[in-house]
């Protein structure tokens, strides 16, 4: 499907519709916005769908003029007179109007991937839609992982919201899709097939089933070949007392027949970096064949083989030798973070130019990253970083802010980052580019992340939009990354 189906026409007539429509789309793309507010003077506030409509029907505000204020992360409608930002229209049902927005943003949000709703306001005025609304399978879906695997990609999230219950499947959801290609284009559309619950029918799968009590989280997803040279999914499985405590981690491999995830083996508590982390990245060059883990950097790594993804004591960290007054990878020793690096320099123990995480805004200031995911880059010939600021009180967002950097390795060093996404007084976290969905030799890159209130402080989640995954298009051609 093309995206000139998202596109509207100026008052176009929506035959037999109760609705007003209006259309909110980037005045560079031509394309629907989504995520964008509509406030009315009495405050009704309303969002538009991943299409960027809004179907307005509002009794006592039909057939008249009204005001509506216009604002959304990224984009930025021009002030009139009195300072505000908004238009007004005359809200004649079965009418549309179409509402030109200038993106700030360097990255174009394309639509969210996951929850219930996502093309809402299209189906109301009777536009076609990349999708059909799903059924009520998830309200809401946390830090995504994704992985090509046996001929599809294989996408799991964290903690799932369910109509019934918040966090109603806390063990884990996925979903495959197609390889992007024939079957589906990332422009439009991330067709989402997910595992379902054979017993309650409508209900998503628990991926990883235990006993114990606790939300089971999966990061550091991978392929690698087992014992058999079979292609198997490995992932590092934490079982959660709480955001900040686990009761138990370890490893667990994907059971193909079973469908879901089954612990290979439990590690020491002890153990904090000895097993695969968030991002993996599988990096062959003249050192051997490795996976990397970003974390939010890649100061961990072990070779990719089987045995040693599963041996703990075949990890490898990135340490900053002081004598030699460089880096080297070790086993004995934990990775040296981007705190150490602050606490080294600060102590004349490590001058500036050996630094690899000193990441920097075109000022010079410096940031502080929550997570990245970090993959090679042909059109730029570089590694590329996309990750999300842990911000301080004079940022927008404690955790909504996105950045882009480039490296010659994919340990670094990172120096000078752009923001290329903000989320103002909302997070944006676990941010995920996925390289298999790259296009025109990589010069278009796919993002997503969770977009939610948690930790912004703000106490007004965005309705259908909140605790889900945003896709973000970037366009490394764009001058501003430079």
């Amino acid at each position: 499907m093309s995206v000139s189906l998202l596109v509207a026409t100026l008052f176009c007539v929506i035959q037999s519709s109760p609705y007003f429509a209006i259309q909110v789309i980037d005045d560079q793309t031509g394309r629907g916005v989504p995520l964008i507010e509509l406030r009315t003077v009495n405050g009704i506030r309303l969002q538009t769908d991943s299409a960027g409509w809004i179907a307005f029907y509002e009794p006592g505000l039909m057939n008249r003029e009204v005001f509506f204020y216009i604002e959304g992360p990224g984009y930025e409608y021009p002030k009139d007179g009195f300072g505000f930002r908004g238009i007004k229209f005359v809200t004649t049902p079965g009418k549309s109007a179409t509402v030109r927005v200038k993106r700030t943003n360097i990255a174009e949000r394309l639509y969210r991937i996951t929850g219930q709703g996502i093309y809402r306001d299209s189906e109301l005025i009777g536009q076609s839609v990349p999708i059909k609304s799903r059924e009520a399978l998830v309200l809401g879906q946390d830090s995504v992982q994704m992985v090509p695997y046996r001929g599809k990609l294989f996408w799991l999230w964290g903690d799932t919201n369910l109509a019934n219950f918040p966090l109603g499947n806390f063990q884990t959801t996925a979903a495959t899709t197609p390889l992007p290609g024939a079957e589906f284009d990332p422009r439009v559309t991330i067709p989402l097939h997910y595992f379902m619950d054979e017993k309650v029918t409508g209900r998503v799968r628990k991926m990883m089933p235990v006993k114990e009590p606790g939300p089971v989280w999966l990061f550091g997803l991978l392929t690698i070949k087992d014992e058999q040279s079979e292609e198997v999914l490995l992932a590092h499985y934490t079982r959660r007392k709480s955001l900040a405590e686990q009761a138990e981690h370890g490893l667990a491999r994907f059971n193909d027949k079973a469908g879901i995830f089954e612990r290979v083996q439990t590690l020491d508590l002890k153990n904090t970096w000895q097993f695969p982390r968030h991002n993996a990245v599988r990096v062959t060059d003249k050192e051997g064949d490795y996976y990397y883990f970003a974390f939010p950097f890649c100061t961990t790594r072990v070779r990719a083989t089987w045995e040693d993804v599963c041996d703990p004591q075949k990890y490898e960290a990135f340490v900053f030798d002081e004598n030699l007054g460089t880096y080297t990878w070790r086993r004995d020793n934990e990775p040296t973070t981007p705190s150490d690096e602050q606490r080294l320099m600060k102590s004349g123990k490590m001058i500036k130019e050996s630094a690899r995480y000193d990441l920097r805004d075109a000022s010079g200031k410096p940031m502080q990253l929550h997570r990245a995911s970090i993959e090679w880059n042909a059109y730029r010939h570089k590694w590329i970083l996309i990750g999300n600021e842990q911000g301080g009180r004079e940022s927008p967002s404690p955790l909504g802010e996105v950045w882009y950097a480039e490296a010659d390795h994919v340990t670094g060093p990172w120096h000078k980052a752009v923001k290329v996404a903000s989320h103002p007084k909302y997070s944006f976290y676990n941010p995920r580019h996925h390289a298999v969905l790259d296009q025109e030799g990589g010069r278009y890159i796919y993002f997503e992340g969770t977009y939610t209130a948690s930790f912004s402080g703000n106490p007004m989640p965005t309705p259908r939009y909140e605790y889900n995954q945003l896709l973000y298009r970037l366009d490394l051609g764009d001058e501003r990354l430079r």
